[in-house]
C-alpha cells in the first residue's frame, strides 16, 4: 500500500513495525488533533464495534495489564508557539522547540493473542463509528486491514 506510515514497534523483542497507518487515516488522525489534542488508539477485538479501532482523547480509556501496546504512530510535531514577551524581571524563555505528538496504539491482550501473527494497516471508511470513538461524528470510521507477517 503506497503512502502508509509505519508505527514505531512497540512490543518486547520486536523492531520491526506490526502497525501502519494510510494516508486517509493519517488525514483523519490530524483532524482529530486539531479538535480534541493528543490522541489514543484501542482495539479490543469484541463483536460489533468493538472490531474496529477505538480512537480516544489520550488518557481517555484506562489500559493496563490486559492490553499489549502494539506501536506508537509519530506524527510530525507541530511548530512551536511564538515566545511570549518576557516579563520585566525575566531574561527571556529561548527559542521554543516543536512539540512532539505521539499516539499510542493498544490492543487487548486476548485478541493480540489471535493477531499475533498479522500487520494490522488502519484506514478510514465511510460510515459512522462508535459512539465512543472520536470520528464518529465525522461521517467516517476507523477499521483494520490486516495480512500475515
Amino acid at each position: 500500500m503506497s503512502g502508509v506510515v509505519a508505527a514505531r514497534p512497540e512490543v518486547a523483542g520486536e523492531n520491526v513495525s506490526r502497525l501502519s497507518f494510510t494516508p486517509a487515516a493519517l488525514a483523519l488522525i490530524e483532524q482529530l488533533w486539531a479538535q480534541h489534542g493528543p490522541l489514543m488508539f484501542h482495539q479490543s477485538g469484541g463483536c460489533c464495534d468493538g472490531s474496529a479501532p477505538m480512537c480516544y482523547q489520550a488518557g481517555e480509556f484506562r489500559t493496563g495489564g490486559q492490553d499489549v501496546l502494539l506501536g506508537t504512530l509519530e506524527l510530525p510535531p507541530l511548530p512551536p508557539l511564538p515566545p511570549l514577551p518576557p516579563l520585566p524581571t525575566e531574561a527571556g524563555a529561548g527559542t521554543p522547540s516543536p512539540v512532539a505528538r505521539e499516539i499510542p496504539f493498544w490492543m487487548s491482550r486476548e485478541q493480540f493473542g489471535v493477531w499475533a501473527h498479522t500487520h494490522l494497516t488502519v484506514d478510514t471508511v465511510p460510515g459512522r463509528g462508535s459512539g465512543f470513538s472520536l470520528e464518529a461524528p465525522e461521517g467516517k470510521r476507523f477499521l483494520i486491514r490486516s495480512r500475515l507477517l
